[in-house]
């Protein structure tokens, strides 16, 4: 499996900058689900700290 960004194109309907290449859909899929979870936490986390210094 291969990652790469792209330059991103207004027309395109999912807005996305990057593609994944590879031979098992279902296997992109699960990897696709590990950085989404990944990018809520450090979300979640970064709201914790803002949320620490604010008070």
């Amino acid at each position: 499996m291969s990652f790469s960004f792209t330059n991103p194109e207004p027309d395109r309907d999912d807005g996305r900058s990057f593609s994944f290449t590879g031979s098992d859909p279902a296997d992109i899929d699960r990897q696709l689900q590990a950085i989404t979870d990944m990018a809520h936490e450090i979300l979640r986390l970064v709201a914790n700290v803002r949320s620490q210094i604010n008070t």
